[in-house]
C-alpha cells in the first residue's frame, strides 16, 4: 500500500436467510465475538473464491491453484502414448528445471509440488509442447540415469519452464499470487477483503432432520438417518477494497483493462455467494445496500460502525443497519475530512436515497460502472494540498 495509491472501498449490507455459508472444524457456522456479542462470520477466503471463479467464467480465462502440475503433466503424457517411466521422469524434470535447484516436490506422490502454484489452466498444455520439443534429450537423460544410478540433472530449458509457471491471468493480477520458490512469479494483490460478520448478535439455530427409509423391513418404523445441523441468519456487513494503482501496475499500465476489471469485480463481489450448504438452504439473497467510496492515500473500513450490535427496534435489522452505516459514513467524513475523497455513491433496496452515502444509483450495474469511472478520474486539487 503506497501513499500515492487510489482505493475503491466497497461496503455491503446483505440480509442472508437460514444458512451455513462457512463451516468451521465442527461443521457448524463460523462465529466471531465483536463488541461482546457473538456474530455470524464468513471468512474472506470463503467469499473470495466464488468471486474469483465467477470472474474467471465471465472473462473466459480460468486459473488453477494446485500442487498437481507434475502429476497432471505425467497423466497427459501417458495419454499421448509416452512410456510410463518417461512420463514420470519428464514430470519430475519440469519441477527440476523450473529454477536452479528445482522446485521442492514429493517423489512418493508423483512429484506434486510442496508449494501451491497459481497459474493459468492452459499451462499444462503449453508445458506438454516444451516436453515434446525436447523428447530426445529427456530420453537420453533417462537412459543415463538408468545406466549410472544417479539422478539426472535438469535438461529442460529453465527460462521456458519458469516463463510458463509465472504467467498471469486477470484474476492473478487482481488477487495476487504468492510464489516464494520463484520470486519473479510473485504478484502483489490489488484486492483486500475482510471477513463478513453479522451486524447484530447471532445465535446458532439447531435444525434436527431425518432421512426416511423408503424400503423399510416389515414391522420396522423410523428413519435411516438422524442428525442435527446448525444454521445462522442475519444481516452481514461485508467490506473489500481495491488498490486501483496497484492493479494498473499489474496490468502494465493498461487503464482501460483496469476499468473493465474493476467494473466486473464490483458486480461480482456484490452478487457472488459462498457455495456451502446451498442444496439444503438456498440462501440466494442479494445485498440491501452497496456503498462505495473512492479515496486517495488509504482505504477506510466501516466495520467499526457495528462494534455495538444493531438492535431490531421492532423493524428487523436491515433498516437500522442502513442508518448505522450512514451515520458512521458521516462520522468518518467529519473525522478525516473529504479532500482525499474522489467520489462516493450507493444503490439500495430502500427505494430512496440515503443521506451521507453520495450519489444514489438505480441498481448494482450502474453502480459498478460508476465505480470504474470514478477510480480513473483525475485527482481534484483541493485548497491546501501540497504538490
Amino acid at each position: 500500500m503506497t501513499s500515492g495509491s487510489r482505493f475503491l472501498d466497497l461496503h455491503v449490507l446483505q440480509p442472508v436467510t437460514a444458512s451455513n455459508l462457512n463451516r468451521g472444524e465442527s461443521g457448524q457456522p463460523k462465529t466471531i465475538k465483536l463488541g461482546g456479542a457473538e456474530r455470524g462470520m464468513v471468512s474472506s477466503a470463503a467469499w473470495k473464491r466464488p468471486v474469483r471463479l465467477e470472474m474467471e467464467e465471465e472473462l473466459g480465462e480460468s486459473a488453477a491453484r494446485t500442487r498437481m502440475v507434475p502429476p497432471a503433466l505425467a497423466d497427459a503424457l501417458r495419454q499421448q502414448d509416452w512410456p510410463d517411466d518417461l512420463a514420470d521422469f519428464t514430470a519430475a524434470q519440469v519441477a527440476l528445471s523450473a529454477k536452479t535447484g528445482g522446485l521442492k516436490t514429493n517423489p512418493q506422490q508423483g512429484h506434486r509440488t510442496q508449494a501451491m502454484l497459481y497459474l493459468p489452466i492452459d499451462t499444462t498444455g503449453r508445458l506438454l509442447q516444451i516436453c515434446a520439443d525436447h523428447r530426445g534429450e529427456l530420453e537420453q537423460a533417462l537412459a543415463d540415469q538408468h545406466a549410472t544410478g544417479k539422478q539426472a540433472p535438469a535438461v529442460l530449458p529453465t527460462k521456458q519452464i519458469a516463463t510458463e509457471l509465472i504467467r498471469r491471468t486477470t484474476t492473478i493480477n487482481l488477487f495476487g499470487r504468492m510464489l516464494a520458490e520463484i520470486p519473479t512469479g510473485h504478484v502483489d494483490g490489488a484486492v483486500q477483503m475482510a471477513p463478513a460478520f453479522t451486524v447484530h448478535d447471532t445465535r446458532l439455530q439447531p435444525d434436527f432432520f431425518t432421512a426416511v427409509e423408503d424400503w423399510p423391513r416389515p414391522h420396522e418404523a423410523g428413519s435411516a438417518h438422524l442428525e442435527t445441523a446448525f444454521l445462522t441468519a442475519g444481516v452481514f456487513y461485508r467490506f473489500a477494497t481495491v488498490n486501483a494503482t496497484a492493479l494498473i501496475t499489474n496490468l502494465d499500465g493498461d487503464t482501460a483493462a483496469a476499468a473493465k476489471v474493476i467494473d466486473l469485480f464490483v458486480w461480482t463481489f456484490t452478487m457472488a455467494m459462498p457455495q456451502a450448504k446451498q442444496t439444503s438452504t438456498a440462501p440466494h439473497s442479494v445485498p440491501d445496500l452497496v456503498h462505495y467510496v473512492v479515496r486517495d492515500r488509504r482505504p477506510i473500513s466501516y466495520g467499526a460502525a457495528f462494534e455495538q450490535p444493531v438492535t431490531t427496534r421492532g423493524q428487523g435489522y436491515t433498516t437500522p443497519a442502513r442508518q448505522t452505516l450512514a451515520d458512521y459514513a458521516a462520522t468518518i467524513d467529519r473525522l478525516v475530512g473529504t479532500r482525499r475523497r474522489i467520489a462516493h455513491g450507493h444503490a439500495t433496496a430502500a427505494g430512496h436515497p440515503i443521506d451521507h452515502l453520495g450519489t444514489c444509483h438505480p441498481g448494482f450495474e450502474d453502480l459498478a460502472t460508476a465505480c470504474a469511472a470514478a477510480v480513473l478520474a483525475p485527482t481534484p486539487h483541493a485548497a491546501g494540498d501540497v504538490a
